[in-house]
């Protein structure tokens, strides 16, 4: 028996309109292409699905089976296609985030809450377990968009520039450091450098600058949240290097001090990776717009 979805919908309508003309009518077709139909279907079946000498046309067993099947299955294919219709317009879809930037979190929260009110069909989600491996993931269709400061030449995926930063120096005002005008590699080899549990290669510090000098820290703690390396560092504990708009944005302590890394200190920039093909739907385009956004100000809104 070859049933299609047109089957189901005319038994459906046939039921509601009580007759072969209205049905057709509510379908927008032809009485005659209407009959034909249902006569073929009978023809597959074996079995009259209606009791045709009864005025109003009513189904018989077989075809009040039917109507049930009918009843069950095209309310989910209506609701999949409304689905399908909303990720189209570009209402409705999936945003689940990687991120390789630690300190991201902080702000990235921000730009969730309002970016939610605008999209709220949109199925937001941060994947942290995904961290070491985002980029990959993003290939593999894992996650849909990946926050980091490393692009890569990757086919297939593009990176949007979102804000400059400026990775600094930050020490309890009691240490040593804190007199310099700005700190250099060589500064690192006395001190215990507290770092977010990241590997060594996506730490700004190693990677703009301690490793090209090969310079190794006394000693390297790591220390999940920012509001602790903070006061860790108040505390003179050790030292840190973090970026600016977190120093700025965390005020949790007066007793730390903050300098350039490097005479002419360090700058990088913040990306957003998606693939190709998402980048222009409207709400990671709106995604993206707000992202761009100074962290200091989105906090603002």
């Amino acid at each position: 028996m070859h049933l299609e979805l047109r089957h189901l919908r005319s038994i459906r309508a046939i039921h509601q309109a009580g007759g072969l003309a209205r049905a057709a009518e509510m379908m927008n077709m032809t009485q005659s292409a209407l009959s034909h139909q249902i006569k073929g279907l009978e023809e597959q079946a074996g079995v009259e699905l209606f009791a045709r000498r009864s005025k109003p046309l009513r189904l018989s067993a077989a075809g009040h089976r039917l109507l049930r099947l009918a009843e069950k299955v095209l309310p989910e294919i209506d609701a999949l296609d409304e689905e399908f219709r909303a990720l189209r317009s570009g209402k409705t879809g999936r945003l689940h985030i990687a991120i390789e930037c630690h300190a991201c979190f902080q702000w990235l929260f921000p730009v969730l809450e309002v970016f939610r009110h605008a999209w709220p069909d949109v199925d937001v989600d941060i994947r942290p377990r995904l961290a070491f491996d985002a980029l990959p993931a993003l290939v593999r269709e894992e996650v849909d968009l990946v926050i980091s400061s490393d692009p890569e030449d990757l086919p297939g995926v593009t990176f949007h520039p979102l804000f400059d930063y400026a990775p600094v120096f930050v020490a309890s005002a009691q240490n040593p450091l804190a007199e310099k005008p700005y700190i250099e590699a060589a500064d690192f080899r006395d001190q215990v450098l507290i770092t977010y549990p990241m590997d060594r290669g996506r730490l700004d510090i190693f990677s703009e600058l301690l490793i090209p000098a090969k310079v190794e820290p006394r000693a390297v703690r790591q220390v999940e949240l920012t509001e602790v390396i903070l006061m860790l560092v108040a505390s003179n504990r050790g030292v840190s290097v973090l970026p600016d708009w977190v120093v700025r944005e965390v005020k949790y302590h007066s007793d730390y001090v903050t300098r350039p890394v490097t005479e002419q200190g360090l700058t990088k920039r913040l990306y957003a990776a998606t693939r190709d093909e998402d980048a222009t739907r409207p709400f990671m385009a709106h995604f993206l717009r707000l992202a761009r956004t100074e962290p200091v100000k989105l906090q603002r809104q």
